[in-house]
């Protein structure tokens, strides 16, 4: 909305030009975003706490029952602060935008189903993990069907890989459609999935979406992809705009969300945020360049996997408690050492994501 009134406002006072520009809009997104939570944080904890009392908000199996009672579906809150600062300072004639947004309020209301019918005890464990993929399959297909037209070049259904500046694939529509849909669901599920301790999925989030709001940025410049031999697309500058928001929803969520958590992100978050993640690599082919930037929900995601074929085929455990980070619990580790230590880990590789560029 600003940009669109940032010509007018300019002929007003030559210094709302600054307003034009997409790394001052990215920042303003980010602060927006940040200070919703901070304003509106208190009153939706005390709204959340009160309509949640007695409702079930973490699972018997899980080694943090003094934490029951916490309310949940802090992802409300999360994907309006999101929503409200891409719509006042993304380019809202952008269509990248419009697909982002279609595909966070997509799996919103999938978490937002699944939350609610837990809390209130309607169905003890939500909606079953094959509806759930069905949905979000669906929505991802959908979204990716989107972003081939709107971007209408053959760049579109191609992907790219780290390192390898030479190779380049063509899937076609229908092959693009399953890998996006694989990428954008695997992605919500591993946010998902490293949900699972005071602060633990806010900084790898935050890391995760700043670095593609770098890459964003990038892709939508011709000069920088021509040197860096990427695949320019064009209007992709102003997605850094969704990532710059989703980085301050879930810096401000971090607020409450540190130890001790007085709110969680729940599904209502988690898979919304995750699917963001994905969806924002999957327009600007940065795709496999995600599994090392976000290799920390990757860690998770394989970690509950291995237990599972393990267990399933030898009867045995690879790791005392899956996803990873309780397994760590289990073998004594302080939950803030898990938590800090998982946040470097998350840094290190975002860094080494953004090197890839270059190495290629």
């Amino acid at each position: 909305m600003i940009y669109l009134l940032s010509d007018y406002l300019e002929h007003v006072l030559r210094a709302f030009n600054v307003l034009q520009y997409l790394t001052v809009r990215a920042g303003g997104a980010m602060l927006t975003a940040f200070m919703l939570w901070l304003v509106m944080g208190p009153w939706f904890i005390r709204v959340m706490r009160t309509w949640q009392k007695g409702g079930e908000t973490v699972k018997a199996i899980l080694p943090h029952q003094g934490k029951a009672g916490t309310p949940s579906m802090g992802g409300i809150l999360v994907v309006g602060a999101l929503v409200f600062s891409t719509l006042l300072w993304a380019n809202i004639m952008n269509g990248y935008v419009w697909l982002l947004l279609f595909l966070v309020l997509g799996f919103f209301a999938i978490g937002l189903a699944d939350d609610y019918l837990t809390l209130t005890r309607r169905l003890k464990r939500g909606l079953s993990g094959r509806f759930r993929l069905a949905l979000g399959a669906s929505l991802a297909a959908m979204f990716v069907l989107g972003y081939v037209h709107v971007n209408g070049t053959a760049v579109a259904t191609e992907i790219y890989f780290p390192f390898l500046k030479w190779l380049v694939l063509g899937l076609g529509v229908a092959g693009f459609v399953l890998f996006g849909v694989l990428v954008i669901v695997g992605t919500a599920n591993a946010v998902n999935l490293t949900d699972g301790l005071d602060g633990l999925v806010s900084i790898p989030t935050v890391i995760v979406a700043l670095t593609l709001a770098v890459l964003a940025y990038i892709m939508g410049r011709v000069d920088f992809t021509a040197y860096l031999h990427l695949p320019h697309i064009l209007g992709a500058g102003e997605i850094a705009v969704v990532a710059a928001a989703l980085a301050g929803a879930m810096l401000g969520f971090l607020w409450f969300n540190a130890p001790p958590a007085r709110i969680f992100l729940g599904d209502t978050g988690s898979l919304p945020v995750g699917a963001l993640l994905g969806g924002i690599a999957v327009l600007i082919k940065q795709e496999f360049a995600l599994l090392i930037i976000g290799g920390l929900f990757v860690l998770e995601t394989v970690s509950v996997m291995l237990q599972v074929a393990s267990f399933k085929l030898t009867g045995k455990r690879i790791f005392r408690m899956a996803p990873l980070h309780h397994h760590f619990e289990q073998l004594g580790w302080p939950e803030s050492t898990i938590v800090v230590r998982f946040w470097i880990i998350s840094l290190v590789l975002a860094l080494i994501g953004l090197a890839t560029l270059k190495l290629r």
